[in-house]
């Protein structure tokens, strides 16, 4: 079985394989499943840190395996105006529920009261099955950004400090 420990925003070698992923699964710190091309796998993460759809892996055998997201049921509420789509992103946040905002649609899983509450102000809802990447919260990783850890062949250079 392959083990991965790292996980990288963006590497300058070859992708070795993918692993695709619902967004439930994504947020466990310890994942068991197989990759894309059949190959079992255990991954081994911080707690409290989702893995992010695009991010990459890298066995302890050095292969090096691409996150992707997997397209599961949403609900996305699509407003035409941005103070209904404010309010209703306040109030869906109230509820801590998780969130993808995206410009003038917010998504989440699918739940009646929330759509209710989102058509209450003239927002439509959409069941089309998509990747939830939901925002992680203030005192989260934030969206989508990654630390700056990452991997060089011996044969690529560039015009950074390797100092991290």
């Amino acid at each position: 079985m392959l083990k991965a420990y790292e996980r990288f925003d963006h590497i300058h070698s070859e992708i070795t394989d993918s692993i695709t992923l619902d967004q439930d699964t994504r947020k466990k710190a310890r994942i068991k499943g197989k990759t894309d091309g059949g190959l079992d796998i255990g991954i081994f993460m911080e707690r409290g840190h989702p893995l992010l759809v695009g991010e990459i892996l890298k066995t302890e055998c050095g292969l090096f395996i691409e996150v992707k997201g997997l397209e599961e049921p949403v609900s996305t509420a699509v407003a035409t105006d941005w103070l209904a789509f404010c309010k209703v992103c306040y109030h869906l946040g109230n509820r801590h529920t998780s969130l993808q905002i995206g410009e003038l649609w917010v998504r989440f899983k699918p739940d009646h009261v929330l759509e209710e509450l989102a058509e209450k102000y003239g927002l439509t809802i959409n069941h089309t099955p998509a990747i939830f990447e939901p925002e992680n919260g203030a005192y989260g990783k934030g969206g989508h950004s990654h630390s700056h850890s990452h991997e060089h062949d011996e044969k690529h250079e560039h015009g950074h400090s390797h100092a991290h």
